[in-house]
C-alpha cells in the first residue's frame, strides 16, 4: 500500500483519479521533469532518474484503475475461477499469486492474519475466491504464457 500511496502523491492524485485525468498528470510532469530540458549534469542526472519514477508511478497506476480492470475483466474472472494457485508470495502486505494459467496478481494491502488463514486453510484456492480476489486492490504482474 506505501507504493500506491507514494505513487498517487507523487502525481497529487486521490484515489478516485480516472484514466484521462492521470495521463493528463503523467504528461505534465514529464515536460516537467525530461532530461532533455536540463544543460547541467547534476541536474540532467536527477531529472533522468525523476523521470524513471514518474513512468513506472505512471504504468503501476494505470494497472490498478478500475478502467483497466472493468477492461480486463473478464480475463481476470476466467483466471480466478478456472485456474489453480501454481505458487504465491507474501512480502509487506502484498501478496502475489501465480496462477496454472501462468499469469500472476498482486495483491495490496493484504493484512497478515488474512495471509495467515490463506497459508493455513485446506483449501487455498477456494479461501482466495471468497476472501483475497475480489477484496483488495490488484493488479496483473505478468502475462500467461500461451502453450503451443
Amino acid at each position: 500500500m506505501k507504493r500506491i500511496t507514494d505513487y498517487r502523491k507523487l502525481f497529487g492524485i486521490t484515489s478516485e483519479a480516472n484514466l484521462a485525468e492521470l495521463k493528463t498528470i503523467y504528461r505534465n510532469l514529464m515536460k516537467e521533469w525530461h532530461p532533455d530540458k536540463f544543460q547541467d549534469v547534476t541536474a540532467h542526472a536527477e531529472a533522468e532518474l525523476k523521470s524513471k519514477e514518474i513512468i513506472e508511478a505512471y504504468h503501476f497506476l494505470v494497472s490498478l484503475s478500475p478502467e483497466t480492470h472493468l477492461q480486463y475483466k473478464a480475463e481476470y474472472t476466467a483466471t480466478i475461477t478456472a485456474s489453480g494457485i501454481d505458487d504465491f508470495r507474501y512480502k509487506g502486505q502484498t501478496l502475489k499469486v501465480i496462477f496454472t494459467d501462468g499469469s500472476a496478481y498482486e495483491y495490496f494491502g493484504v493484512p497478515k492474519n488474512a495471509y495467515n488463514k490463506f497459508i493455513n486453510s485446506d483449501n487455498r484456492i477456494r479461501f482466495a475466491r471468497r476472501h483475497i480476489f475480489e477484496s483488495y486492490p490488484y493488479r496483473k504482474s505478468t502475462k500467461a504464457t500461451e502453450n503451443k
